[in-house]
This record gives C-alpha cells, structure tokens and sequence, in this order.
C-alpha cells in the first residue's frame, strides 16, 4: 500500500474511534486508534487522541505514554501537554504536571482554563512541600491522640443508629444501611468510635492476609465499589448480609469519584469490625492521601464531617492489608503483579505498609496499582502471561484475582483462565454503561463463579461532586 493511500486509510480509522468516543465506548476507541496508529505511526494526533480515550478508562500509565509519544513526534503540540500533565495528575506527579501546565500557560498566555489548571496544581505542589516539611520536623501524632471521643454529645434530637454499648451489632448495621439510603448522616461520636476501633483490628492484620476455605464454604470477592453506595446495597440485596456462613472480601477503591464514599466505607467497615473473621478488606490505589485529594473522598468527608476525620480516615487507611491468599492456592490483590520475576509471597509478607505507598516500582505500589506501562501495541497489561505463569509456579498458587480496571461485563478473565479482574462498580461514573460483577469461590474447587449485575437508580448527586476542582474542569 502507498503512503498516501496507508495515511488515507488511517485518517477514516481515526473518524471510526473519534465516533466510538462520543458515544463513550473507549476501548473500542482505543482499538481504531491503535489501528490507525499501526498505519501511520508518525501522526501525534493519534496518540493524542488514544491518551484521552485512556484516561477516560483510567489507563493513566498507558495515557502518559502516548502522550509523551505524541510529544516526541511533535514538541509544538499543545494538546500533548495537556494529556501529558492530566496523566500525571491522576498518576499523583504534580511535579511533572505543574511543569507542563507552564509549558501551556506560556504558549498560551490567554488561556483562562491552562491558566486555571496550572494555579491549581501549583497550589497542590506547595502545599505538598509544606507537608513534606512538617512531617520531617516533628514525629507524626496520630489523629486519635487528640480525639475526645467519651465527651462528644449525642444531641437529643439524633434519631439515627447509635452503637450498643459502644460495639457494632447486626441491628445498628441494617439501622446504618436504612440511614444511609435514606441520606442522612451516622452522628461524628460514631463514626469517630467506628474509625478507631477498625484501625485497632486492621493494624494487628498481616500485610498479607492467608485465609482458609472448607470444602463446603464459599467467599465472595467484589472488585472496586468506588463510593456507589447504591449499587453496594444492591450487592448485599442479590447476595445476602455479610455473616460467618456468607464471607465477603472487598478487593479495594472503595471510595473516590462516587459521591457516596463516606456512606460505603463507614458500611464496609462496620462489617469488618461485626465479622473481623468473615468481612475482609484490601487496599486500593484510591485508598491513599494522593487520590483521595484528587478524586473527592478528602471533599466529601470534609463537607460531611471535618478535616480531622479525613486525617483519620487516612490513618485506617494505611493499615489495611495489601493481599489474601485462599488456600495457599488463589492470591488476590488490587493491581497487578510485578515487572520483575521473582517476587515471592514472604517479600509481600515483610512489605511495611503502615505508611502512604511510594511513587512507583516498588512491591507495595504494583500491588496497589499494577506495574502498567505501554507495550508494543499499548492495549495490554505489563505484566503478560509469561509472567503470570511463572509467578505462579515459583509460589505453588492456580491464579490471581485482581481489580482496579473497568470491565464491561464486570470480569475478564486472561492468560489461559490464570488471570482474573472482578470490578463491582455498575455503569461507573454514571457514564461508562458497564456490567458490575462478583466472584463466588468454593473450598472444595476454588472454581470462579461469575455473577453479574447492573446498575440501580441512586439519589441525584453527580459522581465527582466532591473532587478536587482541577479534576472536574474539562480536559482540552
């Protein structure tokens, strides 16, 4: 074919994915994209384009690289920068981002949004240096230090769930669920009693969590509920109550984007503490300081309660475990599995997580949030079935279960049946129309059984409602 025909082809591969795109179908995008990409592999437009169309996925790994692509192909790009710094930003680099926020603001001084955009996260890069200072210069007290949670009032005119005797019951959680549907407020004595008591139970867990199913007991694994509090009680309608003969385990990014986080991490962790046994919860990427200012579960606590509960949450949050391996045989984690071969269970088992996850490479963050960068044809996870395959022999295990992507029918299962992702967020950000799903395991197969569900109507506050401003400006 000649180059100009091949470029021809291209440029209607570009208009098939730019009309996948507006009707919000993005991995179809994606797919026409690489497609035309795989055409003319010259063109910044395109990756450009791919880069948005993986943000909106969440891919921000891949986004960066097609947006540095673009760049590389075209340094005068202005889009390119745009991309680059929102991939960034979701990434949590604020550095990086600030630098090409600049880099906009000075081609484009009359840019009111880029202008905007680069105040913003100017202000998080400062106020990010100020904290880095603070915690170097004193030893960090813990929220609860300072709490006098015996001497809150309960005012009289409180007619919502209380604690029995300052203890979760069966009654105060279906009282809870009822209140919460309802939109009303758990009072600050209880959330606060409910917040240190579940970092009491999550800080005496290991980091990696080991769990043993008899031949006639089944768990259910959920993947990211991601503040739709709604579509958790649906969950619990379709798949009954947590109770000691119907365990659950939540594979993290309970909160952030939903406008519900507040109401679904209080629930989810008040089942923790009613079943410590039989209720497990892991860490997601959403469960760190970084995102939670970005993506909005640092807003809406804050417009629900205060910033001292947010600092708390923050605290709980560093405790909960990174992994749950099922009878020696089935490992579940947030992400993803590593770049590196090698990685053993002990090397999860010794992880010190008490702490905000490091920026990349390192075990504690891949768990969290997968080693993903772009391959060859940028549609695939880093980590392939190769690795999948030896990762699993070396650890005597049948194979992962992970989540932190979205799934259109809710799962997806890769690399030969070894490779599993449950997301249990339906029609995510009221706008990607995908299925959610969970996964019911037996101990006398350790067989996945998918169940699918979707989305069910919820009171009308927008997804993002509490997010940081920069994320709800639009992306040029």
């Amino acid at each position: 074919m000649a180059e100009e025909e091949r470029n021809a082809s291209a440029e209607k591969l570009k208009e098939k994915a730019n009309n996948y795109f507006k009707d919000k179908d993005y991995e179809n995008a994606i797919k026409y994209y690489t497609e035309a990409l795989e055409l003319n592999p010259s063109n910044a437009i395109y990756y450009s384009n791919r880069s948005l169309a993986y943000l909106r996925t969440e891919c921000y790994g891949y986004a960066l690289g097609d947006a540095t692509r673009a760049l590389e192909l075209d340094k005068n790009y202005i889009k390119g920068y745009y991309r680059r710094a929102t991939s960034n930003m979701a990434l949590g680099k604020f550095k990086a981002a600030l630098k090409d926020y600049e880099t906009v603001v000075r081609v484009r001084p009359n840019d009111k949004d880029a202008k905007m955009k680069y105040q913003e996260c100017n202000k998080i890069v400062k106020q990010k240096a100020f904290e880095r200072a603070i915690a170097s210069d004193e030893l960090k007290r813990s929220v609860v230090d300072s709490l006098d949670i015996e001497n809150m009032t309960i005012e009289d005119d409180y007619a919502g769930p209380k604690l029995e005797d300052g203890k979760v019951t069966l009654k105060f959680m279906k009282d809870l669920m009822a209140w919460f549907k309802d939109q009303k407020k758990l009072h600050r004595k209880c959330a606060y009693q409910m917040l240190v008591q579940v970092k009491e139970v999550l800080s005496k867990l290991p980091s990696l969590v080991e769990i043993s199913l008899k031949e006639t007991e089944e768990i259910t694994i959920c993947g990211d509920t991601h503040g739709q509090y709604y579509d958790l009680l649906n969950i619990f309608e379709l798949n009954g109550l947590p109770s000691i003969t119907n365990p659950y385990l939540f594979n993290g990014d309970f909160v952030d984007r939903g406008s519900f986080s507040v109401e679904v991490i209080l629930t989810l962790f008040g089942f923790k503490l009613l079943y410590p046994e039989h209720f497990h919860l892991l860490r997601g990427n959403h469960e760190t300081d970084n995102m939670n200012q970005m993506y909005g579960f640092e807003g809406e606590v804050k417009a629900k309660y205060t910033a001292q509960m947010f600092q708390l949450f923050s605290e709980v949050f560093q405790w909960l475990p990174l992994a749950q391996c099922i009878n020696s045989k089935v490992l579940v984690m947030h992400g993803g599995l590593f770049s590196e071969d090698g990685v053993t269970l002990d090397d999860i088992r010794k992880i010190d997580r008490n702490r905000q996850p490091p920026d990349s490479g390192k075990t504690m963050c891949v768990l969290l949030q997968d080693g993903r960068s772009v391959s060859k044809r940028g549609v695939s996870c880093q980590f392939g079935p190769d690795v999948t395959e030896r990762f699993l022999e070396q650890n005597k295990l049948q194979y992962i279960v992970r989540s932190h992507e979205v799934k259109a029918e809710g799962y997806e299962v890769t690399h030969s049946g070894k490779c599993i992702t449950v997301f249990s967020a339906p029609n995510y950000c009221d706008q990607m129309g995908n299925k959610g799903a969970y996964i019911h395991l037996r101990g006398s197969d350790l067989k996945p059984e998918f169940h699918q569900f979707t989305a069910v109507p919820h009171p009308d506050v927008k997804p993002m409602a509490y997010a940081n401003s920069l994320m709800q400006l639009g992306m040029m």
